[in-house]
């Protein structure tokens, strides 16, 4: 209960959020006026909350940060708004050729892409992959189906409609789990793909993980997608997945860290969903910032630069990496964070590195 509390008081206000400075409730003291701004992943936003937070009163540097999605998150980068972006979904080539300039991808912990469903007297589910491909593309409508019935034998399934929630903004949460998709359904792959935004056979979209949670909450027979932490906020029950191994997995800590012991490449871009580790939850992935290699754009001072690259340093610490554990994130392996802050090492500013 304790847990929920807290997860519940950390995301009042989760649509957006601003660590401000505030003399009367913090004795931090702003370090030469520095504020930094972000928007994106609202996948990530409980342990952006936290961190920023923690950060201020640490440092008295500002983090505003918008819950906007991915999509949006890295369109702000594009138009310079920003200091950095979060995104669930790396950028592709393609992608980043489209930017004002190099970006460097720094994945800051790993998270579950939940299947929460609300079905009445049901609190337990097991769901296949072709299950899922049959539920979310339209072509198994009730939860009394005899194919969920048979992988839920003791499960008291009603005659109930199916309603499928997803995404309807731009969203890595969406590209996790629809990169899933592609790869456990060829007729997924083929008709709807993969990506932040994808159109959908059936169901209702909604705006960011809250949005989807909301639905979730209050609509009897609702299956959909949601970050982990925003099914543990709201008390949702989610389904535990055939993994590759043919296990059925819940969409713990331990078993998100399995799926991220996968060969990362040099740039961290990498998908960890549908892992062959036997113990892994298949709808697992990274969650990144992303910024520009080249700090010096659009008046941008060395004192904002430094800073912007400071915090995200230090995001890769073992102080914040233990945060990211308590709010139902998998921490980055050891590996990967000498990776990330080795990449965050060549960032520059008028050709200066900022960080030794």
């Amino acid at each position: 209960m304790k847990k929920v509390l807290f997860f519940g008081a950390l995301c009042i206000g989760l649509m957006s959020f601003t660590i401000a400075n505030d003399s009367k409730t913090n004795n931090a003291v702003v370090v030469d006026g520095i504020s930094l701004s972000a928007a994106g992943s609202t996948f990530a936003g409980p342990i952006y909350k936290a961190a920023f937070g923690k950060y201020l009163t640490k440092t008295g540097v500002t983090v505003s940060y918008g819950l906007t999605g991915s999509g949006a998150g890295i369109t702000s980068l594009k138009d310079k708004v920003v200091d950095f972006c979060g995104s669930d979904a790396f950028m592709s080539d393609a992608d980043m050729k489209g930017m004002s300039g190099a970006v460097v991808h720094i994945p800051t912990c790993s998270g579950a892409v939940d299947v929460a469903f609300n079905i009445p007297g049901v609190k337990a589910l097991k769901l296949t992959p072709a299950l899922l491909s049959k539920i979310f593309m339209g072509q198994i409508t009730s939860w009394d189906n005899a194919e969920i019935k048979k992988v839920n034998p003791s499960a008291k399934l009603p005659k109930l409609a199916i309603t499928v929630v997803y995404r309807s903004d731009g969203s890595g949460t969406t590209a996790i789990f629809s990169d899933y998709m592609s790869k456990i359904s060829k007729e997924w792959s083929d008709k709807i793909g993969a990506g932040k935004s994808l159109k959908w056979p059936v169901g209702m979209g909604a705006k960011g993980n809250p949005g989807v949670a909301g639905i979730l909450g209050s609509t009897s027979g609702s299956i959909g997608y949601i970050g982990s932490e925003y099914a543990e906020i709201r008390n949702i029950s989610f389904a535990s997945i055939q993994n590759k191994a043919g296990n059925f997995i819940l969409p713990t800590i331990d078993a998100v860290s399995a799926a991220g012991k996968s060969e990362i490449p040099a740039d961290t871009r990498v998908m960890e969903t549908n892992s062959a580790a036997p113990k892994a939850y298949p709808i697992s992935g990274f969650t990144w910032i992303i910024l520009y290699k080249n700090q010096d754009y659009n008046g941008r001072t060395f004192e904002q630069a430094q800073a912007t690259l400071k915090l995200i340093d230090w995001m890769l610490s073992s102080e914040v990496q233990a945060m990211a554990k308590q709010l139902n994130y998998a921490p980055l392996p050891s590996p990967v964070v000498k990776m990330a802050k080795s990449i965050l090492r060549t960032v520059t500013y008028k050709g200066k590195a900022l960080l030794k």
